[in-house]
């Protein structure tokens, strides 16, 4: 199993990058490669640095970058040869199992879209954010930013989505799935919620419990929560915000702290057909590290194939 790292993408590349690897590399299991796309010229002194064997990674060298406000499209096919671009040739011709950069997410939407496509049937690919829960338990919810509006049968197939995730990755037996509305009753919300709440309420694909309102987010009543890309964006950044507020007063909590995004590491991208996550741009070491194990995670999940393989078997999709 090898994961791909873009050591040139995020605001602190390559050092914190480099070291997220380094971190990963010694947590990882034996068999777990790592394959490091950058600037050869910055990676190996940082690693002899950190007194990181260069022969526990490989590299593949490359000086060409993305940057995090280049147009994604462009810059994808005026740079074929940056860290992202080799990344997704690398995946799309199956020498690295999983792909993971704290760059560019557009240029990561885009490349994840055109090199290794949508899963056939997949309406939408989409991201998801953890939620983690006072009990201890984590959950998701899904759209938190790619897709902005959405209509009914989309936000259904997030209910998909989500729960394979939840089954395959949290390990959580038969996922609750819930709807968020601004009321429990199936008739509150506009009318893309109230339809979408008759297309999930008899649904044998995932196991639907009904609406969840906002103040429910933190519940155990859940383990996917369900909303437009509009709304989990704003959600997310909230999340962030009030972690930094609760940092700034000096605020010492258990739960509070499981709100750090470090903790998470990034968000794969759900319906497409290879393992790839989107870290935060922000990313320190600790961040990186968990990005990368999270990419390990999901990529030894066979998360990709299982989303593949559900619809074509559950939903007839050929």
């Amino acid at each position: 199993m090898k994961v791909g790292i873009d050591i040139s993408g995020g605001d602190f590349a390559p050092k914190a990058t480099v070291l997220g690897a380094i971190l990963a590399q010694k947590e990882l299991p034996a068999g777990a490669g790592l394959v490091l796309i950058g600037n050869k010229d910055e990676i190996v002194p940082i690693l002899n640095e950190n007194g990181a064997e260069e022969s526990n990674f490989q590299i593949v060298h490359t000086t060409e970058v993305i940057g995090m406000s280049e147009h994604p499209t462009k810059a994808l096919q005026q740079k074929p040869k940056s860290s992202i671009g080799i990344g997704f040739h690398l995946l799309k011709e199956n020498q690295i199992q999983g792909f993971c950069s704290a760059g560019n997410t557009g240029a990561m939407m885009v490349g994840a879209y055109y090199s290794v496509k949508a899963v056939p049937g997949v309406i939408r690919p989409c991201i998801t954010s953890i939620i983690p829960k006072p009990s201890g338990k984590l959950g998701i919810f899904l759209d938190v930013g790619t897709n902005a509006d959405c209509k009914p049968d989309v936000l259904y197939q997030f209910g998909v989505l989500g729960s394979l995730y939840a089954e395959h990755v949290l390990n959580i037996t038969k996922p609750k799935v819930a709807l968020l509305n601004i009321g429990e009753e199936p008739e509150k919300g506009n009318l893309t919620a109230q339809a979408a709440h008759q297309l999930m309420k008899d649904s044998t694909d995932f196991n639907f419990v009904g609406n969840a309102e906002g103040r429910d987010f933190f519940k155990d009543d859940f383990d996917v929560l369900v909303c437009e890309g509009f709304v989990g964006n704003v959600i997310l950044k909230q999340a962030e915000a009030f972690y930094t507020l609760i940092k700034k007063r000096g605020i010492k909590d258990e739960f509070f702290d499981t709100l750090n995004y470090e903790l998470y590491g990034g968000t794969p991208i759900l319906g497409i057909n290879a393992n790839v996550v989107v870290g935060h741009g922000i990313s320190n070491e600790i961040a990186i590290k968990n990005m990368i194990k999270l990419t390990y995670q999901i990529s030894e999940a066979k998360l990709s194939e299982r989303i593949k393989d559900f619809l074509q078997i559950k939903l007839n999709i050929n």
